[in-house]
């Protein structure tokens, strides 16, 4: 049990130093769960990470990639990612299915749909976590359904296991919820899921704030996958937006003044004057100089020497 754990966490990025020592706290039969907690809390960082952070002065590694291939091949990454300018998805793999099939049955086609609309948008990096035990034969009091979905995704390195196990006849199951915040938290990329995951934002203050600003809820329409195209609000930014890395500021749009050409605000008006070449928006006295012909320097120098004199 201990060498299966220490190979599961090797495999997320964690080093064996750390992993052995919350195993000495916790004691060998500890949950994953409890042990990724404690990982956590502790502050260890997966390699990866460490060694993005601080990349060897020897070789030049791109942005988004690391040096320990145990955790991209877990994660499934490939250095196209790095040049990528969409985020990393995660998806929350029960909800969706759960979702799709009214909160009656597991639809592992509500995860293919999912998927293939991200891919669709040429999402390269696309991660789906589901509890082991959905491997299982369908039960009356949880039925699923296209199972063969869940086998083709995970060949495919886009459907993840979350561990459990029986002890005693009793299933033991791992939170999943944790590690779709965390793999999307470490990544930088977009949860897809509706669940606000409160006790997690509870958990860790980071966490809440990612949670609230990468959550990405949707809707199945006749068997079509739509998420909002205002994830934060009508005032927080467009889908596109919320699924870039480089967000694309839409064009100002002038609106003409309702004012015209009566307009008395010169080059303090916001709003856009189509007699105006340009927009060369003159001062008031500017533009009436200009209607009688005087040199717009001469009429700035009689303005210093009126303002000069007592």
């Amino acid at each position: 049990a201990r060498q299966s754990k220490l190979e599961f966490f090797c495999k997320l990025g964690y080093g064996k130093q750390d992993i052995c020592k919350v195993l000495e706290n916790l004691g060998q039969e500890a949950l994953e769960d409890d042990v990724l907690k404690e990982l956590i809390r502790i502050g260890s960082k997966p390699q990866a990470l460490e060694s993005r952070a601080q990349p060897s002065p020897l070789k030049l590694v791109a942005r988004g990639s690391c040096s320990t291939s145990t955790a991209l091949s877990w994660l499934g990454e490939d250095e196209s990612d790095s040049s990528d300018c969409l985020r990393p998805i995660v998806i929350d793999g029960s909800n969706v299915a759960m979702s799709h099939g009214n909160k009656e049955v597991f639809s592992c086609w509500g995860i293919q749909l999912a998927v293939d609309w991200f891919r669709e948008r040429g999402h390269t990096y696309i991660k789906v976590f589901v509890p082991l035990w959905r491997k299982e034969p369908p039960r009356q009091d949880s039925p699923i359904a296209d199972q063969h979905i869940l086998e083709e995704l995970e060949k495919q390195s886009i459907l993840v296991y979350t561990p459990s196990r029986k002890v005693k006849g009793k299933r033991v199951v791992c939170y999943d919820d944790r590690y779709i915040v965390k793999v999307a938290y470490e990544k930088d990329g977009v949860i897809v899921s509706n669940d606000h995951y409160r006790d997690l934002q509870n958990e860790n203050p980071e966490w809440k704030w990612f949670i609230e600003q990468r959550l990405l809820m949707y809707s199945f329409v006749s068997n079509r996958f739509m998420p909002p195209d205002d994830p934060l609000g009508r005032h927080g930014p467009t889908l596109n937006n919320f699924l870039s890395k480089k967000p694309v500021l839409p064009e100002p749009k002038w609106q003409p003044c309702p004012y015209g050409k009566k307009c008395t605000y010169g080059n303090k008006c916001k709003f856009y004057h189509p007699e105006r070449p340009h927009q060369a928006q003159l001062s008031v006295a500017d533009e009436l100089r200009a209607k009688i012909k005087v040199p717009l320097s001469l009429g700035r120098e009689e303005e210093k020497k009126c303002s000069c004199s007592p």
